[in-house]
């Protein structure tokens, strides 16, 4: 049996890529060059390889492979986070904050000004004078209070975690936004960096029918869903008009398309998730990058609605114990990346040591086997792609589960788009491969998200007053040993309850090639292209 539920044995071998540039801790994004000898997974998440910038050149198309192209790009329909469309309404909207690399905080954005009483319990934006959308129509306090009232009523993303802690936002003159807040919360700026911050224009809306209009440094020249969306740099944007003439942004069908792409020169830039073998040749080959080796984000989600086996803790427990993290990693990630039970890597700032459940195939049979004398028939359903690392994952479950006495049945979506609606809309699923990666930046967020009883972006069901209770005290830590120690008490108690299997971190690369310069990054991964520039390879 398992001591402790992480291994660092395996990971060393990603993290001593050959050739590859990490900035341990965390760099700006204006170009500045790493250490050859960092080495990947044992860091802090960083910019990977960056060049110097040098001085801008102006014009060029640069072509991003998106992750789950976006069928939508109202921020009320599509979730601000880079796998699922964040990046392109980003280019439209701008976000008022941003999360700030150098200082571990946030930073204004569109914004001109940030601040905040001594309790957190009070922010204020002030924002530029003369600040306008593509249309011209002045974008005022008064405009972001509609747009974001907008966007709660529209119920988008994190939409619900706004009503729980804004008691009220109110306009005092023309460039300035008061937010007064139910509890105090250090990280309330991550919202502003987040969907709420993407700030919609008024004559979005008018006609009847959504036109994407916002103050961000490109407009839309043509949105074809399943195709391709093509944005135009804006001339009279805040910052002056971009360097670059055009962003592109087509579909990808999986981490070695995109690495294909990549070297063949059809992408400059694209968003790779959850692939490790595919990660380390990218880092191998000297591309730059963002690396985000985050905790989480290779997760067993399991449906705990009523009418599915997931909603018996038993079951639920059962495949905690009886799939191996080390075995989801030998097979999808060719023992590349870091097999953990736990919420947090110990790369993370907001590591506590608490264990996760450890691999126990004995106990596990003994849980299933009192599950199936209540009248459980051991049939379980795993919806999974077709993309190879999805795939291994998924018969590495079936094989574990199987072996203790369930009756897994693998059942294929037909790609990324299709999974997240039958999970995330339909919760036509038992079981499937998925992320809640806690964030660096605002680790309240995405442990809310992923198991709050009213979050709308909880894809398991999962519901439990005790755990709400314990994840509200992580958004009110005063401190980061607090927020420590809050979040091993979720994980002490998700021991328990089992929301779903963590199977361990998990890194996300955004990776450009060399002729691509001043990129910034945003949380969860969303990139900023006002001050980026194509050069000559």
């Amino acid at each position: 049996m398992h001591t402790k539920m992480i291994r660092t044995s395996a990971r060393i071998v990603v993290l001593g890529i050959a050739g590859a540039l990490l900035l341990t801790g965390c760099a700006s994004s204006s170009g500045d060059s790493g250490d050859a000898d960092s080495s990947v997974g044992a860091s802090a998440a960083g910019f990977v390889g960056v060049r110097e910038d040098g001085e801008s050149v102006a014009g060029g198309v640069l072509t991003f492979g998106s992750y789950s192209f976006p069928s939508a790009l109202d921020p009320t329909k599509t979730q601000a986070t880079a796998s699922t469309g964040g990046t392109e309404m980003a280019a439209i909207y701008d976000t008022l904050v941003r999360s700030d690399s150098d200082s571990g905080g946030f930073a204004p954005q569109l914004a001109k000004a940030l601040t905040s009483n001594d309790d957190f319990t009070s922010y204020t934006v002030t924002l530029p004078d003369g600040l306008t959308f593509s249309d011209g129509s002045p974008l005022d306090a008064e405009a972001v209070k509609w747009s974001i009232d907008r966007f709660v009523a529209g119920k988008g993303d994190v939409s619900q975690t706004w009503i729980n802690i804004v008691e009220r936002f109110d306009t005092p003159n023309a460039t300035t936004i008061e937010f007064t807040l139910k509890r105090p919360w250090k990280q309330f700026p991550a919202l502003l960096s987040m969907g709420p911050g993407m700030i919609v224009a008024r004559s979005s809306e008018a006609g009847g029918a959504f036109t994407p209009i916002g103050a961000g440094p490109f407009i839309l020249a043509k949105f074809a869903p399943h195709e391709e969306l093509i944005l135009a740099a804006r001339k009279d944007y805040q910052g002056g008009k971009p360097p670059l003439d055009t962003l592109r942004f087509v579909p990808t069908s999986g981490a070695q398309s995109q690495y294909e792409s990549l070297e063949s020169g059809q992408l400059n830039m694209t968003y790779i998730l959850r692939d490790e073998g595919v990660i380390k040749a990218v880092l191998g080959d000297g591309y730059s990058g963002y690396l985000s080796p985050t905790g989480q984000n290779g997760i067993g989600t399991i449906n705990n609605r009523e009418g599915r086996p997931g909603a018996d803790v038993r079951v639920r427990q059962a495949i905690a114990h009886a799939v191996d993290p080390e075995a989801i990693n030998t097979r999808a990630n060719n023992g590349l990346g870091t097999a953990s039970s736990e919420l947090v890597p110990e790369t993370s700032r907001w590591y506590n040591s608490t264990e996760g459940l450890p691999f126990d195939p004995a106990k596990a049979k003994a849980l299933l086997d009192q599950a199936k004398a209540d009248g459980y028939d051991g049939k379980l359903r795993y919806l999974a792609t077709s993309e190879p690392s999805q795939q291994a994952t998924a018969l590495t479950v079936q094989a574990s589960l199987n072996s203790i006495g369930f009756d897994v049945t693998i059942e294929y979506a037909t790609d990324v788009t299709d999974l997240v609606r039958r999970v995330y809309k339909d919760h036509d699923f038992d079981m499937t491969r998925g992320g809640a990666p806690v964030g660096e930046e605002a680790p309240y967020i995405n442990l809310y998200n992923s198991m709050a009883s009213d979050s709308k972006n909880n894809p398991s069901g999962f519901n439990d007053p005790a755990m709400d209770t314990l994840i509200t005290a992580v958004q009110t830590a005063p401190s980061d040993d607090a927020i420590r120690d809050a979040i091993s008490k979720v994980q002490e108690y998700a021991n328990i309850t089992v929301p779903y299997v963590i199977w361990g971190p998990a890194s996300v690369l955004t990776a450009w090639d060399d002729s691509i310069h001043g990129v910034k990054r945003n949380i969860t991964d969303i990139m900023f292209f006002d001050k980026a520039w194509i050069s000559s390879k």
